[in-house]
């Protein structure tokens, strides 16, 4: 009879096995949701698990193995504005640091030259620290880490600004940005730069490569003088390929400097302390800067030729067109009516002014006459003035003239030349 009741019992051999398998089945699928949720929560929109915990790229870590690095050995930064180039220096077994890779910026605000002041969107030049307080990895603009502006030697110049960073998400206004992949393979560099014992890596901001040539090519700029003392930093690290070691008196970086007097530190607006640089180091930098300074002489000079050509046959054309009746495309004068020696002279001196034209180390400016003033800014082509526009219908000359270019079509003139005498 027992086994009866059992059998005819609805619930099978336990009258509340139901009630328990149902609340059993709610359980799981309520751990399957929340486990669901919390994949949600850790993963980006890629699906790749938090951005900021990614590894670096299988073609970096090629690289590294190549070069003979560790995946946590220290790093340090370089970027070149007028290149739109920023670099990763990373210390080899060795102890020296060598190029792991090169990544295009995306863009970069401002011109070249300094930053001021808060909101001139001018991104910045120097040598800043970033520490592992200054990573940010829940930026708005994917990834990015605070460059520290301003720093010691910017606040001694009274210089303002802040959250001046290197970002994702391609859009500058002040910073330098690079696309969001980008900047998850420099972020995990510095993570796990971090992770290895290095507590800051150097990040290096240029004008552009600190080469004579470029030198030579912003010899008029108003921030040659800072950039010659930034170009100081710049050459230590050429011929040591070891971050400099970094110090601010009397408002001017310094690199690589001991105090004489143990103790006695560097201060941004006071006098500099007595110190010394590694004999080996200035030596080395020393001879780099002699050849650097004996070829930006030459260049300079070569470069101030070729201005003052450009500036002699300027000021003869527009000595000719006013002598013509002008120097409008509107103006009906023949060749002919140039005299021989002058149009010899004109024709000579205005070739060698499109040759200095095509020099690839002659500044770039836009049709207005003024710098760039982003990375990426659409370069606007310039008609010319309008005595090179005559010159250039009238005496066609230079490598770039077509033979269309060329041709004069026929000429109808009132003037009857006067009998000779």
């Amino acid at each position: 009879m027992v086994f009866g009741r059992l059998s005819k019992s609805p619930a099978g051999l336990y009258p509340g096995s139901r009630r328990r398998s149902g609340r059993a089945a709610s359980r799981a699928g309520a751990l399957v949701l929340a486990a669901g949720v919390l994949a949600a929560c850790q993963a980006d929109e890629f699906g790749a698990g938090p951005k900021h915990l990614r590894p670096v790229s299988e073609s970096i870590k090629r690289k590294m193995t190549d070069l003979n690095m560790s995946s946590t050995s220290p790093i340090m930064i370089r970027i070149f504005k007028e290149e739109s180039e920023l670099e990763v220096w990373k210390q080899t077994r060795t102890g020296k640091f060598k190029l792991l890779d090169e990544f295009e910026i995306c863009k970069w605000s401002g011109k070249l030259g300094p930053k001021f002041k808060e909101g001139d969107r001018q991104a910045p030049e120097g040598f800043y620290e970033i520490t592992p307080a200054l990573m940010n990895p829940n930026s708005s603009y994917h990834l990015a880490f605070n460059l520290g502006y301003p720093n010691k030697y910017d606040r001694s110049h009274g210089r303002t600004g802040s959250h001046l960073m290197v970002h994702g998400a391609c859009s500058s206004r002040g910073c330098y940005a690079m696309t969001d992949e980008q900047v998850e393979d420099i972020y995990a560099l510095a993570r796990e730069s971090f992770k290895g014992g290095q507590r800051s890596f150097q990040v290096q901001a240029f004008p552009f490569r600190m080469t004579p040539e470029n030198m030579a090519r912003h010899r008029d700029n108003d921030h040659l003088g800072y950039w010659n003392m930034l170009k100081t930093g710049y050459d230590h690290f050429e011929v040591t390929k070891t971050p400099p070691k970094v110090s601010v008196c009397e408002k001017k970086y310094v690199f690589d400097a001991t105090t004489l007097v143990e103790g006695v530190p560097f201060r941004a607006s006071a006098k500099c302390p007595e110190y010394q640089v590694s004999p080996r180091i200035a030596s080395a930098v020393a001879s780099k800067q002699r050849k650097d300074d004996q070829k930006f002489q030459q260049l300079a000079a070569k470069f101030d030729a070729r201005d003052e050509r450009q500036q002699r046959w300027e000021n003869r054309s527009n000595r000719l067109a006013t002598a013509l009746g002008g120097g409008t495309e509107e103006t009906g004068i023949t060749t002919a009516a140039i005299p021989s020696g002058e149009q010899s002279a004109t024709n000579e001196e205005a070739t060698a002014a499109v040759a200095g034209a095509g020099n690839p180390a002659a500044p770039q400016a836009d049709a207005t006459g003024t710098a760039v003033e982003t990375a990426f800014a659409p370069q606007k082509k310039s008609g010319g003035s309008a005595t090179g526009r005559f010159l250039k219908r009238w005496v066609p000359f230079g490598p770039k003239a077509t033979e269309e270019e060329g041709l004069v079509g026929p000429i109808t003139t009132d003037v009857v030349p006067g009998a000779k005498p």
